[in-house]
């Protein structure tokens, strides 16, 4: 029977008294109380156990799955030592300390290199691969980070370890491990369609922690929510393919899922949604254990601060009392046009920059080679599913269904008219969106149904209630044509937008115009024509005697 393979008809005739005090304590959990009095007793146990409230609970876990031998386990004969010769130990441990004088910094990757290089100098084909140097030299370490007194585990070398709320280290060691969200609001002022000032749009970002590589992104004017989250997370774990309008010189090629989500304990990330989203997607959602833990999300906020937003029209800072004078003035960015310069400065820049402590790899080039296997490709249903918002409508005659004025026709829904229907949608485009049925603890999809009119275009949910308020204020009748006309409108405004003063002297030239046209219309005289003689016509001389022939005169 090996160490890792425990036989299921071992008996165990001696506990220890660990293990005695251990299984009073899952005998008195066993007992059936209520869910207050459970939870006293679970954090009465974590403290006589000197250990978390959730080590505590996969203790009982493990109980109710093997027994005592969850109490007792068994240990390897040779543990704490390792099976290479004391020569290489030496070698090892000799080499990180003198890698490590003074201003010298040299990690266990650096160190494993070297011994690739000494045995080949000695031909010996047998030699310590990197995981034995990681192996010989982590209690070094983590006796060096337990001298300094350093409350959380932090950077090991070139490693990083995380610390959950529960007292857990999480040692990161690959790409898609430990992935970190967090939301920022946007330090630049935007304007709607028409040019005036919206406000400040929010900005979530899903980060890579072993590579520091940002994954996803999501911008709007949503506050931060589990909903918000989610749609971040789905542009995270999506390929992503931008359009030429972008103007990308490199690819946004990472994707995938990951196997935590390390994220504060704000209301979103505690939220019964995203926990249901890491269950059906399969990571898991944790805590970190106070605020310092979240530097590699938050510290790209402050580099995107810098770098891009002090340079856009709008800026106002991070301080409300240094705000520049002419934010307001100068502010003509939407969001669609701020989210195109984000997407290009993490894609071509932050992206395919080397971090500090990543050596001289890009952050994309450490993401790509810290992978364990190529990510599996998530079905967009299924992401669907979980990560879309949503909302509930009826589906009427002929089976159309109304959504935020616009109507919408799916195939076969004309068989589920009257039915109360669940609609998933993506709020950047909802000129089609997801119908699902709900049966039982399920949801079914039953089509996908697309804006009558609009298949070929590309309409935001903001721009559908800008546009229904623009219509309303008209006093014209809401369809689906007249959506996509004033739409049209107000994108050929666009393409000659101008920035605000001049908009405001184009609106002063316009009324002088109208007043110039308001005034009465003076007539000038007619010219007056001199008169010229005009030339007496002769008198007439009749012939009497002719006449009197002729008339018998």
């Amino acid at each position: 029977m090996t160490a890792d393979n425990h036989d299921a008809s071992a008996i165990v005739t001696e506990l220890s008294h660990e293990a005695k005090l251990k299984l009073d304590i899952i005998e008195s959990l066993l007992e059936p109380c209520d869910r207050q009095t459970y939870g006293q007793r679970l954090k009465e146990a974590a403290k006589k156990l000197g250990k978390s409230v959730r080590t505590v609970q996969r203790l009982v876990e493990k109980w109710q799955a093997e027994g005592l031998l969850a109490l007792t386990g068994t240990e390897r004969a040779d543990k704490g030592k390792h099976r290479i010769s004391q020569e290489w130990q030496d070698f090892i441990i000799k080499t990180y300390r003198e890698g490590n004088k003074g201003g010298k910094r040299i990690s266990r990757k650096q160190v494993a290199l070297r011994v690739e290089v000494r045995a080949k100098e000695l031909r010996e084909a047998d030699y310590p691969n990197y995981r034995t140097v990681y192996r010989v030299l982590q209690p070094l370490i983590e006796a060096q980070e337990q001298k300094k007194g350093v409350r959380s585990p932090g950077w090991r070398g070139s490693q990083l370890s995380v610390k959950t709320r529960t007292g857990d280290d999480i040692s990161v060691e690959y790409s898609n491990h430990v992935w970190q969200c967090d939301h920022t609001w946007v330090d630049a002022l935007v304007v709607d369609i028409e040019g005036e000032i919206i406000g400040r749009p929010w900005l979530t970002t899903v980060i890579d922690t072993y590579s520091r590589c940002i994954l996803g992104i999501r911008v709007g004017f949503d506050a931060p929510s589990s909903q918000v989250v989610a749609l971040a997370l789905r542009h995270a774990m999506l390929p992503k393919n931008y359009g030429a309008e972008y103007g990308l010189h490199c690819q946004w090629g990472t994707y995938g899922k990951p196997e935590y989500l390390f994220t504060d304990g704000g209301k979103d990330f505690r939220s019964e949604h995203l926990k249901q989203i890491g269950v059906q997607l399969g990571f898991s959602c944790i805590l970190r254990d106070r605020p310092s833990e979240g530097g590699v999300v938050e510290r790209p906020f402050g580099t995107l601060n810098t770098e891009l937003f002090a340079g856009l029209p709008g800026y106002v800072g991070s301080n409300v009392q240094q705000r520049p004078e002419q934010a307001e003035k100068e502010a003509c960015l939407t969001l669609r046009e701020l989210e195109k310069l984000i997407v290009r400065y993490i894609v071509d820049s932050y992206n395919q920059r080397i971090d500090k402590r990543m050596g001289d790899q890009t952050r994309y080039q450490r993401w790509e080679a810290g992978l364990l296997a190529t990510p599996d490709l998530i079905g967009e249903r299924d992401l669907d599913i979980c990560l879309m918002k949503q909302t509930n409508r009826s589906i009427y005659r002929e089976g159309y269904i109304r959504f935020e004025n616009l109507m919408y026709q799916g195939e076969k829904l004309a068989g589920y008219a009257g039915e109360r229907v669940v609609l998933r949608y993506d709020p950047r485009d909802i000129t089609s969106v997801l119908v699902y049925q709900r049966q039982k603890n399920k949801e079914i999809l039953l089509a996908r149904a697309y804006a009558t009119g609009l298949e070929t275009e590309q309409i935001s949910l903001e721009e559908v209630k800008t546009s229904n308020q623009k219509i309303r204020e008209k006093g014209k009748t809401i369809s689906n044509h007249s959506i996509l006309e004033e739409v049209r409108d107000r994108d050929i405004f666009v393409a000659k937008k101008k920035t605000k003063k001049e908009r405001q002297k184009e609106e002063q030239k316009q009324l002088h115009s109208a007043v110039l046209k308001s005034k009465p219309v003076e007539v000038e005289p007619e010219p007056e024509i001199e008169d010229t003689p005009v030339p007496k016509k002769k008198p007439r001389v009749l012939n009497y005697d002719q006449l009197k022939e002729d008339y018998g005169w």
